[in-house]
């Protein structure tokens, strides 16, 4: 077999059944090889940046290694960004960059980088191959590395050589995970901190949740009666409508949610790294004494205490921890519940809609997220990418089941498309709605075509205000008055949607948006609907005066 024959085999040993990628000359040999491998879709791409987003958006829903193909130089430089995101999301991806000949390697020949020096900082390993016989290892060493404690991206380069050369080798095989289980007493000095409390909170985060590991913290939350915090852009961790979902810390967060956390004596973090945005800045989190307990439960150990002091930490894969809180006796007492109420019931006063300003104009976006989140099902999954458009999703719409919301921690601009794309190929029986703002849908509008290309039938919107919102927020906090550089001249959105041959409209007051929305479901096509906002509504609470 040559390398690349070798390389596709040991993919689909690991069960591999999609991968996103440019072709590149300089991993030809692998393309080869996948023209015979029928049982792996081959989603071909229009940036490596996409492709990467894609890889990215399937190791979320699957809690699989996303599997990305690019080429070297300019195409891994392209590709960075789904593996940043991987990195800060932790999820588990895998990038394959073709490299320069072996014989190459040091010259800075064409397209040449070091790709131990340049993705070192952001991935969990970076691989070259040296040897055709080397690479089920390496693969399989890397499909293990992706998923294991904190997850995140492996890089592999591939040298072109290499790929061409020839070796016997049998079939590699997939490697299971190591598993830890947390100590008995430790689990049990969570319950007796929690009998001893007074105002507690729960905060949820993290990736690669199972079924099991989501219904035993359920039933450990309920049983404890438990306020529920969800960390950034990780709300479908819990039912929003189950009555212990007392909102998301992150961007634009409930002011009383951000004050209760600061106020609970018992903080227990189950699955989050408490991010710089899920922490407010590391302001939360970081009482001296006594007067607040942090317990901290995390699949990777060096996570714990790295940023912050807990009282108690534990390091177990999520499903061990959670089995273990949902084998905790019913407590004695609860004296928090008034406490739990008040937090569900702050939640759900934020999430009304606020009164529209008489001189609002174009589409009100609060009523367009709230139409969607009371008649979406509830396995509908909800993309976005980067802007304050999206502080009206994440404020207004409900998540019901995980895997619900395809959203970057990161804060990557340009996510959403690609994202939905990966998202109705993985599940096209789902509804697949993706929110992009004008600025954010301009950095992959090409991504279109590969919808159109896949057949893949989600429902864009774009919310258009002409600028960068979150700059010109900025920008009108700092320098008010002084706009520069977040003005945008956009296309004719209806018009290049429809030249992909995607069906596409345009709306500019909520009451068109119902039919809208209904044409373009429809039309069992990819959709795309053009939402003009007003400029001057920066966010659902924000508005400029001129």
């Amino acid at each position: 077999m040559t390398g690349g024959q070798i390389l596709v085999n040991a993919l689909i040993s690991h069960q591999v059944d999609t991968m996103y990628c440019v072709p590149g000359e300089s991993y030809l040999p692998v393309l080869d090889a996948l023209h015979d491998a029928h049982s792996i879709r081959t989603v071909v791409t229009r940036h490596e940046g996409a492709a990467s987003y894609m890889a990215e958006a399937y190791g979320k829903l699957t809690g699989k290694p996303g599997i990305c193909f690019v080429t070297r130089g300019p195409g891994a430089s392209h590709a960075s960004v789904g593996l940043h995101t991987a990195r800060e999301d932790s999820t588990p991806m895998i990038l394959f960059i073709g490299q320069v000949e072996t014989q190459f390697l040091g010259r800075e020949a064409f397209q040449e980088i070091d790709y131990t020096q340049m993705f070192g900082g952001i991935a969990k390993a970076v691989h070259q191959v040296r040897k055709a016989v080397d690479l089920p290892l390496i693969i399989q060493r890397a499909f293990a590395l992706a998923v294991s404690g904190r997850p995140g991206p492996v890089v592999i380069a591939l040298p072109e050589d290499i790929l061409f050369s020839k070796a016997d080798l049998p079939i590699s095989v997939a490697v299971s995970e190591d598993h830890v289980t947390p100590a008995i007493f430790d689990v049990t000095e969570i319950g007796r901190i929690l009998e001893n409390a007074k105002q507690p909170i729960v905060v949820v985060g993290g990736s690669r949740w199972s079924a099991k590991g989501l219904s035993d913290l359920r039933k450990f939350v309920h049983r404890y009666r438990l306020p529920v915090a969800a960390g950034f852009r990780r709300q479908d961790l819990l039912d929003n409508d189950d009555q212990l979902y007392v909102g998301m810390l992150g961007l634009a967060s409930n002011p009383s949610l951000i004050q209760r956390v600061s106020d609970a004596d018992v903080v227990l973090v189950v699955g989050s790294r408490l991010s710089e945005i899920t922490s407010n800045g590391y302001t939360l989190f970081q009482k001296e004494g006594e007067s607040q307990r942090l317990i901290h439960l995390y699949p990777q150990p060096n996570v714990l205490a790295d940023i912050y002091k807990p009282y108690l930490s534990i390091h177990a894969p999520l499903h061990e921890l959670t089995e273990a809180l949902a084998s905790l006796p019913e407590p004695t007492n609860c004296p928090w519940v008034d406490w739990t109420l008040d937090a569900r019931q702050d939640y759900v006063s934020f999430n009304q809609l606020p009164t529209v300003s008489a001189d609002h104009n174009g589409v009100d976006m609060g009523r367009v997220v709230k139409y969607l989140s009371d008649r979406l099902p509830a396995d509908a999954i909800v993309c976005n990418g980067a802007g304050n458009f999206s502080v009206w999703v994440h404020r207004f719409y409900k998540y019901r089941q995980y895997v619900s919301e395809l959203a970057p921690t990161n804060g990557s601009m340009g996510y959403g498309l690609p994202a939905a794309i990966t998202a109705k190929i993985r599940y096209p029986e789902k509804s697949v709605i993706c929110f992009s703002g004008d600025g954010c849908f301009m950095m992959y509008p090409q991504e279109l075509a590969t919808a159109i290309q896949e057949n893949a039938a989600l429902i864009l919107l774009i919310v258009n205000n002409g600028m960068y919102g979150t700059i010109r927020m900025h920008q009108e906090r700092e320098y008010p008055g002084r706009v520069f550089a977040s003005n945008l001249v956009n296309p004719d959105f209806v018009a290049l949607s429809k030249s992909f041959g995607a069906h596409a409209e345009r709306v500019t007051v909520f009451s068109g948006f119902p039919n809208a929305f209904a044409r373009a479901i429809n039309s069992k096509r990819v959709s795309v609907i053009e939402l003009v906002t007003d400029p001057f509504q920066l966010s659902p609470s924000k508005r400029m005066l001129s």
